[in-house]
Protein backbone atom coordinates (compact mmCIF):
# COMPACT_ATOMS: atom_id res chain seq x y z
CA UNK A 1 0.00 0.00 0.00
CA UNK A 2 3.03 2.35 0.83
CA UNK A 3 4.38 1.72 -2.23
CA UNK A 4 1.47 1.99 -4.26
CA UNK A 5 1.07 5.48 -2.71
CA UNK A 6 4.69 6.47 -3.26
CA UNK A 7 4.64 5.46 -7.12
CA UNK A 8 1.34 7.39 -6.80
CA UNK A 9 3.04 10.51 -5.94
CA UNK A 10 5.75 10.80 -8.03
CA UNK A 11 4.06 11.19 -10.50
CA UNK A 12 4.58 15.03 -10.97
CA UNK A 13 1.46 17.51 -11.88
CA UNK A 14 1.71 20.29 -14.19
CA UNK A 15 0.60 23.69 -14.06
CA UNK A 16 -1.06 25.55 -17.00
CA UNK A 17 -0.53 28.68 -17.69
CA UNK A 18 -3.50 31.35 -18.66
CA UNK A 19 -2.37 34.95 -19.10
CA UNK A 20 1.23 35.12 -17.81
CA UNK A 21 1.63 37.46 -14.87
CA UNK A 22 -1.92 38.13 -14.72
CA UNK A 23 -4.16 34.80 -13.65
CA UNK A 24 -6.89 37.04 -12.17
CA UNK A 25 -7.42 37.79 -15.73
CA UNK A 26 -7.99 34.68 -17.23
CA UNK A 27 -11.89 34.60 -16.36
CA UNK A 28 -11.56 37.66 -19.11
CA UNK A 29 -10.47 35.38 -21.41
CA UNK A 30 -13.40 32.30 -21.33
CA UNK A 31 -15.61 33.94 -23.40
CA UNK A 32 -13.52 35.36 -26.47
CA UNK A 33 -12.04 31.60 -26.12
CA UNK A 34 -15.86 30.40 -26.39
CA UNK A 35 -16.56 32.35 -29.01
CA UNK A 36 -13.28 31.26 -31.10
CA UNK A 37 -14.34 27.58 -30.00
CA UNK A 38 -18.52 27.68 -31.25
CA UNK A 39 -16.97 29.59 -34.92
CA UNK A 40 -14.75 26.62 -35.28
CA UNK A 41 -17.58 23.91 -34.77
CA UNK A 42 -19.86 25.84 -36.97
CA UNK A 43 -18.00 27.00 -39.52
CA UNK A 44 -16.49 23.65 -40.10
CA UNK A 45 -19.69 21.83 -39.35
CA UNK A 46 -21.25 24.11 -42.03
CA UNK A 47 -18.86 22.87 -44.65
CA UNK A 48 -19.09 19.12 -43.68
CA UNK A 49 -22.98 19.77 -44.33
CA UNK A 50 -23.20 21.82 -47.30
CA UNK A 51 -20.29 19.50 -48.97
CA UNK A 52 -23.00 16.37 -48.27
CA UNK A 53 -26.28 17.61 -48.97
CA UNK A 54 -24.77 19.35 -52.38
CA UNK A 55 -24.24 16.77 -55.03
CA UNK A 56 -22.24 19.05 -57.31
CA UNK A 57 -19.12 19.44 -54.41
CA UNK A 58 -19.36 15.42 -54.19
CA UNK A 59 -15.87 15.69 -55.90
CA UNK A 60 -12.25 14.75 -54.67
CA UNK A 61 -11.17 18.61 -53.44
CA UNK A 62 -14.34 19.02 -51.21
CA UNK A 63 -13.44 15.48 -50.03
CA UNK A 64 -10.48 16.85 -48.94
CA UNK A 65 -12.03 19.82 -47.59
CA UNK A 66 -13.71 17.86 -45.39
CA UNK A 67 -10.89 15.56 -43.95
CA UNK A 68 -9.24 19.31 -43.11
CA UNK A 69 -12.51 20.39 -41.35
CA UNK A 70 -12.53 17.38 -39.22
CA UNK A 71 -8.87 17.77 -38.39
CA UNK A 72 -9.23 21.19 -37.08
CA UNK A 73 -12.10 20.15 -35.06
CA UNK A 74 -10.01 17.38 -33.85
CA UNK A 75 -7.23 19.98 -33.26
CA UNK A 76 -9.55 22.40 -31.20
CA UNK A 77 -11.01 19.61 -28.75
CA UNK A 78 -7.55 18.36 -28.30
CA UNK A 79 -7.14 21.71 -26.55
CA UNK A 80 -10.74 22.22 -25.46
CA UNK A 81 -9.96 20.60 -21.86
CA UNK A 82 -6.93 22.45 -20.53
CA UNK A 83 -8.67 25.65 -21.66
CA UNK A 84 -11.66 24.86 -19.95
CA UNK A 85 -9.80 23.67 -16.77
CA UNK A 86 -8.03 27.04 -16.87
CA UNK A 87 -9.51 29.95 -17.92
CA UNK A 88 -13.40 28.73 -16.95
CA UNK A 89 -12.82 26.84 -13.81
CA UNK A 90 -9.60 28.60 -12.69
CA UNK A 91 -7.73 25.13 -12.38
CA UNK A 92 -4.79 25.19 -13.80
CA UNK A 93 -2.95 21.67 -12.39
CA UNK A 94 -3.09 18.60 -14.77
CA UNK A 95 -2.21 14.98 -13.68
CA UNK A 96 1.32 13.86 -15.75
CA UNK A 97 -1.09 11.28 -17.93
CA UNK A 98 -3.42 13.64 -18.78
CA UNK A 99 -0.81 16.29 -19.94
CA UNK A 100 0.79 13.35 -21.98
CA UNK A 101 -2.41 11.87 -23.77
CA UNK A 102 -3.17 15.76 -24.67
CA UNK A 103 0.19 16.30 -26.10
CA UNK A 104 0.21 13.30 -28.25
CA UNK A 105 -3.32 14.37 -29.57
CA UNK A 106 -2.27 17.97 -30.59
CA UNK A 107 0.66 16.82 -32.14
CA UNK A 108 -0.83 13.90 -34.42
CA UNK A 109 -3.86 16.41 -35.47
CA UNK A 110 -0.96 18.93 -36.25
CA UNK A 111 0.54 16.37 -38.33
CA UNK A 112 -2.66 15.14 -39.50
CA UNK A 113 -3.42 18.81 -41.11
CA UNK A 114 -0.23 19.43 -42.75
CA UNK A 115 -0.85 16.00 -44.45
CA UNK A 116 -3.83 16.77 -45.43
CA UNK A 117 -2.70 20.18 -46.63
CA UNK A 118 0.24 18.41 -49.00
CA UNK A 119 -2.72 16.53 -50.37
CA UNK A 120 -4.79 18.60 -51.44
CA UNK A 121 -1.73 20.58 -53.29
CA UNK A 122 -2.02 17.03 -55.21
CA UNK A 123 -5.01 17.46 -55.73
CA UNK A 124 -4.90 20.60 -57.25
CA UNK A 125 -1.70 19.47 -59.57
CA UNK A 126 -3.69 16.45 -60.83
CA UNK A 127 -7.07 18.74 -61.56
CA UNK A 128 -4.73 21.50 -63.43
CA UNK A 129 -2.08 19.10 -64.75
CA UNK A 130 -4.35 16.41 -65.79
CA UNK A 131 -7.87 17.50 -65.99
CA UNK A 132 -9.35 15.00 -68.28
CA UNK A 133 -8.19 11.93 -65.87
CA UNK A 134 -8.62 13.91 -62.65
CA UNK A 135 -12.11 12.00 -61.29
CA UNK A 136 -10.08 8.57 -62.60
CA UNK A 137 -6.61 9.19 -60.76
CA UNK A 138 -8.55 10.75 -57.56
CA UNK A 139 -11.60 7.89 -56.98
CA UNK A 140 -13.25 7.49 -53.27
CA UNK A 141 -11.05 4.41 -52.86
CA UNK A 142 -7.79 6.35 -53.55
CA UNK A 143 -8.63 9.43 -51.31
CA UNK A 144 -9.97 7.25 -48.20
CA UNK A 145 -6.27 5.55 -48.70
CA UNK A 146 -4.69 8.51 -49.00
CA UNK A 147 -6.79 9.65 -45.55
CA UNK A 148 -5.42 7.01 -43.70
CA UNK A 149 -1.83 7.55 -44.82
CA UNK A 150 -1.70 10.98 -43.20
CA UNK A 151 -3.59 10.11 -40.40
CA UNK A 152 -1.20 6.30 -39.91
CA UNK A 153 1.85 8.48 -40.55
CA UNK A 154 0.85 11.30 -38.29
CA UNK A 155 0.06 8.24 -35.24
CA UNK A 156 3.35 6.49 -36.31
CA UNK A 157 5.30 9.41 -35.95
CA UNK A 158 4.54 10.83 -32.33
CA UNK A 159 3.88 7.19 -30.89
CA UNK A 160 7.53 7.03 -29.63
CA UNK A 161 7.35 11.02 -28.07
CA UNK A 162 4.89 9.81 -24.94
CA UNK A 163 7.57 6.96 -24.14
CA UNK A 164 10.25 9.36 -24.43
CA UNK A 165 8.46 11.98 -22.00
CA UNK A 166 7.60 9.32 -19.10
CA UNK A 167 11.42 8.45 -18.84
CA UNK A 168 12.39 11.47 -18.10
CA UNK A 169 12.43 12.92 -13.89
CA UNK A 170 10.45 15.78 -13.34
CA UNK A 171 11.76 17.59 -10.28
CA UNK A 172 9.41 20.54 -10.04
CA UNK A 173 7.80 23.28 -10.28
CA UNK A 174 6.41 22.31 -13.32
CA UNK A 175 4.92 25.06 -14.65
CA UNK A 176 4.14 24.95 -18.59
CA UNK A 177 4.29 28.05 -21.01
CA UNK A 178 1.10 27.48 -22.72
CA UNK A 179 -2.19 26.57 -21.56
CA UNK A 180 -2.26 23.36 -23.14
CA UNK A 181 0.42 20.53 -23.14
CA UNK A 182 3.46 20.26 -26.17
CA UNK A 183 6.78 17.66 -26.08
CA UNK A 184 8.91 20.61 -26.52
CA UNK A 185 7.13 22.34 -23.14
CA UNK A 186 7.34 19.37 -20.82
CA UNK A 187 10.78 18.77 -22.15
CA UNK A 188 12.15 21.78 -20.86
CA UNK A 189 10.98 21.57 -17.25
CA UNK A 190 12.84 17.68 -17.30
CA UNK A 191 16.10 17.33 -14.41
CA UNK A 192 17.89 15.59 -17.17
CA UNK A 193 19.13 15.33 -20.47
CA UNK A 194 16.59 15.74 -23.19
CA UNK A 195 18.76 15.45 -25.82
CA UNK A 196 17.29 12.39 -27.38
CA UNK A 197 14.04 14.22 -27.24
CA UNK A 198 14.87 17.07 -28.88
CA UNK A 199 17.05 15.53 -31.76
CA UNK A 200 13.84 13.31 -32.46
CA UNK A 201 11.65 16.54 -31.95
CA UNK A 202 13.91 17.80 -34.99
CA UNK A 203 14.17 14.82 -37.17
CA UNK A 204 10.29 14.85 -36.99
CA UNK A 205 9.84 18.56 -37.75
CA UNK A 206 12.33 17.88 -41.09
CA UNK A 207 10.92 15.09 -42.26
CA UNK A 208 7.18 16.11 -41.77
CA UNK A 209 6.39 19.57 -41.68
CA UNK A 210 9.39 21.09 -43.40
CA UNK A 211 9.47 17.95 -46.60
CA UNK A 212 5.23 18.62 -46.26
CA UNK A 213 6.23 22.45 -47.02
CA UNK A 214 8.79 21.98 -49.84
CA UNK A 215 6.38 19.12 -51.67
CA UNK A 216 3.56 21.97 -51.90
CA UNK A 217 6.25 24.58 -52.94
CA UNK A 218 7.55 22.22 -55.39
CA UNK A 219 3.64 21.16 -56.79
CA UNK A 220 2.89 24.70 -56.94
CA UNK A 221 6.22 25.40 -58.91
CA UNK A 222 4.50 22.52 -61.85
CA UNK A 223 1.22 24.37 -61.59
CA UNK A 224 2.46 27.59 -62.28
CA UNK A 225 4.57 25.63 -65.05
CA UNK A 226 1.10 24.61 -66.19
CA UNK A 227 -0.82 27.59 -66.11
CA UNK A 228 1.43 29.72 -68.24
CA UNK A 229 1.05 27.14 -71.03
CA UNK A 230 -2.54 27.83 -71.06
CA UNK A 231 -3.09 30.25 -74.14
CA UNK A 232 -6.62 31.84 -72.93
CA UNK A 233 -5.66 34.08 -69.94
CA UNK A 234 -9.35 33.80 -69.23
CA UNK A 235 -8.66 30.18 -68.67
CA UNK A 236 -5.50 31.00 -66.61
CA UNK A 237 -6.96 33.32 -64.09
CA UNK A 238 -9.87 30.15 -63.57
CA UNK A 239 -6.99 27.75 -62.93
CA UNK A 240 -5.20 29.85 -60.38
CA UNK A 241 -8.58 30.66 -58.96
CA UNK A 242 -9.21 27.22 -58.02
CA UNK A 243 -6.22 27.07 -55.86
CA UNK A 244 -6.66 30.31 -53.91
CA UNK A 245 -8.55 28.96 -51.23
CA UNK A 246 -5.91 25.94 -50.59
CA UNK A 247 -2.82 28.49 -50.49
CA UNK A 248 -4.30 30.66 -47.92
CA UNK A 249 -5.01 27.13 -45.92
CA UNK A 250 -1.52 26.59 -45.96
CA UNK A 251 0.02 29.67 -45.40
CA UNK A 252 -2.49 29.81 -42.37
CA UNK A 253 -1.02 27.02 -40.98
CA UNK A 254 2.60 27.49 -41.53
CA UNK A 255 2.82 31.58 -40.95
CA UNK A 256 1.74 30.69 -37.37
CA UNK A 257 3.58 27.63 -36.70
CA UNK A 258 6.74 29.06 -38.29
CA UNK A 259 6.14 32.31 -35.47
CA UNK A 260 5.56 30.30 -32.77
CA UNK A 261 8.68 28.45 -33.63
CA UNK A 262 11.01 31.46 -33.97
CA UNK A 263 9.42 32.85 -30.83
CA UNK A 264 10.14 29.46 -28.76
CA UNK A 265 13.66 29.10 -30.22
CA UNK A 266 15.33 32.60 -30.60
CA UNK A 267 12.04 34.57 -28.02
CA UNK A 268 13.45 34.13 -25.08
CA UNK A 269 13.67 38.22 -24.07
CA UNK A 270 10.33 38.40 -25.30
CA UNK A 271 7.36 38.77 -23.21
CA UNK A 272 5.58 35.44 -22.04
CA UNK A 273 2.65 37.23 -22.94
CA UNK A 274 4.16 37.47 -27.07
CA UNK A 275 4.67 33.86 -26.40
CA UNK A 276 1.39 32.71 -25.64
CA UNK A 277 -0.35 34.92 -28.14
CA UNK A 278 1.67 33.16 -30.80
CA UNK A 279 0.73 29.72 -29.16
CA UNK A 280 -3.03 29.97 -28.78
CA UNK A 281 -3.04 31.82 -32.50
CA UNK A 282 -1.01 29.00 -33.77
CA UNK A 283 -3.81 26.18 -32.55
CA UNK A 284 -7.10 28.35 -32.59
CA UNK A 285 -7.01 30.32 -35.89
CA UNK A 286 -5.96 28.26 -38.57
CA UNK A 287 -9.47 25.85 -37.30
CA UNK A 288 -11.24 29.69 -37.25
CA UNK A 289 -10.53 30.83 -40.69
CA UNK A 290 -9.97 28.06 -42.95
CA UNK A 291 -14.44 27.72 -43.24
CA UNK A 292 -14.13 31.41 -43.58
CA UNK A 293 -11.91 31.28 -46.41
CA UNK A 294 -13.70 28.98 -48.10
CA UNK A 295 -16.55 30.58 -47.85
CA UNK A 296 -15.35 33.78 -49.33
CA UNK A 297 -12.92 32.34 -51.78
CA UNK A 298 -15.45 29.42 -53.40
CA UNK A 299 -18.60 30.39 -55.47
CA UNK A 300 -20.04 27.11 -55.09
CA UNK A 301 -19.59 26.28 -51.54
CA UNK A 302 -20.98 30.16 -50.91
CA UNK A 303 -23.61 29.85 -52.91
CA UNK A 304 -25.19 26.25 -51.14
CA UNK A 305 -24.55 28.39 -47.43
CA UNK A 306 -26.78 31.15 -49.18
CA UNK A 307 -29.62 29.15 -50.54
CA UNK A 308 -29.45 26.75 -47.24
CA UNK A 309 -30.06 30.23 -45.10
CA UNK A 310 -32.35 31.12 -47.71
CA UNK A 311 -34.50 28.21 -47.32
CA UNK A 312 -34.53 28.09 -43.86
CA UNK A 313 -35.79 32.08 -43.93
CA UNK A 314 -38.72 31.08 -46.52
CA UNK A 315 -39.40 28.33 -44.28
CA UNK A 316 -39.62 30.37 -41.15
Amino acid sequence: MIRLNESYASRPVFVLTGIPGMPDKNPWMAFPLGFLYTLTLLGNGTILAVVKVEQSLHEPMYYFLCILALTDVSLSMSTLPSMLSIFWFNVPEIPFDACVTQMFFIHVFGLVDSGVLLSMAFDRFVAIRDPLHYASILTHSVIGKIGLVVFARAVCVVFPVPFLIKRLPFCGPNVLSHSYCLHQDMMRLACASTHVNSLYGLIVVILTLGLDALIILFSYILILKTVLGIASRAERLKALNTCLSHICAVLLFYIPFIGATMIHRFGKHLSPIMHMLMANIYLLLPPVLNPIVYSVKNKQIRGQIMRMFQGRKSRA
